[in-house]
């Protein structure tokens, strides 16, 4: 048995997750990357402890993913949309200045499978990031819901409950 496969034997069976849209323009009732995210993470055991929609402004989407990193329910938070180059596009800066550790491994395979198996050169305009804050893994991705899909499928479902075991081994 390889230390990969060993190590996902050893992760907890289910991870608390928290949502966050981050968007301008959507609520509530208009939100698809939201609601992608629960579905999915449900469907692959994890629980959904919430979800908001925070406009695309630096300080409250700092505030908001701080607020959730040191909730003692919430172990993961997963944060949808504001990842781009616009000037409103505030999520990369603001999920960066909080991380502890960074996984820069996260963008950096995003990117390669964006640009590869969806969207081409363009992929090097996303700005997913991942990382740590204290216990609490962060996940950073696109708004599109294809980017969701890439994202979770690929790369958050099939790792989240090795990264917890990580953190936890860490802690």
């Amino acid at each position: 048995m390889t230390s990969v496969e060993e190590h996902r034997r050893e992760a907890p069976d289910s991870v608390a997750c928290y949502i966050i849209t981050v968007s301008d323009t959507r609520t509530m009732e208009t939100d698809t990357g939201g609601p992608l995210i629960q579905n999915m993470l449900e469907e692959a055991g994890y629980t959904v402890i919430g979800r908001t929609i925070v406009k695309d402004d630096y300080e409250d989407i700092r505030e908001l993913v701080y607020k959730n990193s040191v909730h003692s329910g919430i172990e993961a938070v997963l944060l949808t949309g504001g990842t781009g180059i616009s000037p409103r596009d505030t999520t990369y800066e603001a999920v960066a200045s909080l991380l502890d550790k960074s996984l820069p491994g996260f963008g950096e395979i995003f990117r390669l499978l964006s640009f590869t198996e969806d969207i081409g050169s363009a992929a090097m305009l996303s700005r997913a990031i991942a990382g740590t804050i204290g216990s609490t893994a962060v996940f950073s991705m696109p708004g599109s819901t294809g980017a969701i899909k890439l994202a979770m499928e690929r790369l958050i479902l099939p790792e989240l409950r090795h990264v917890m075991r990580e953190i936890y081994k860490r802690s």
